[in-house]
């Protein structure tokens, strides 16, 4: 099925070219969210009418786009979520999740801008992708913990590993601690005890 794109379509071409593509691909997404129509004669003739408004439209959009992108690029943004010891989730975090996280932080980001190469099912620091336009695409960084503070320690650099090796180190440290004073107190019982009774001593007469 032939149709001419309304923008640019990653993989398939840029603004006015007329493409062929599988028919289920052009019903289920590209005539319905507007990015294309079919390669008519009538609707070829009304895209040339509309060309040069089309493509004004576009660097609108585009220099917009790019402005946002400059201020959501590189962005972190913190998701809390339940986990077990060893950093796995109870679920897994979405694209709706980090649209939700943006907009609560000021961005307006619709889930369907989101985009994440694999599902995201761990603790730790993960990036994700905000497609702004057709030719402009923002990252940003999807930090997922259990608690702000844990948050903090990762946007530092730390590991889930890392912070769990650490809460070990420290337990370990004070039970050795413990232990320490406990044998301390038990030296201490020990000098303070009575003094031993001083032999008898007899003198022959």
């Amino acid at each position: 099925m032939q149709v001419i794109l309304l923008e640019r379509v990653a993989k398939l071409g840029q603004m006015g070219d007329v493409v062929d593509v599988k028919p289920g691909y052009a019903r289920n997404y590209l005539l319905p969210q507007k990015k294309a129509l079919t390669a008519s004669q009538a609707n070829i003739a009304d895209f040339e009418a509309q060309k040069a408004q089309l493509e004004a439209q576009n660097l609108e959009t585009k220099k917009e786009a790019e402005d946002m992108a400059a201020r959501l690029d590189g962005q972190q943004f913190v998701v809390i979520r339940q986990a077990s010891d060893g950093g796995s989730l109870y679920g897994s975090v979405t694209p709706r999740d980090a649209a939700e996280a943006a907009t609560e932080a000021g961005f307006t980001i619709d889930r369907k801008q989101v985009s994440v190469e694999a599902p995201i099912k761990y603790l730790g620091v993960h990036n994700m992708f905000v497609r702004l336009h057709p030719e402009v695409s923002a990252r940003i960084e999807i930090n997922v913990a259990r608690s702000a503070e844990e948050a903090e320690l990762q946007a530092s650099g730390k590991s889930i590993q890392e912070l769990a090796a650490e809460a070990e180190a420290e337990a370990e440290f004070e039970i050795a601690e413990l232990f320490d004073d406990i044998g301390a107190a038990a030296n201490d019982d020990d000098d303070t005890g009575p003094a031993p009774a001083a032999e008898e001593t007899s003198e022959e007469s």
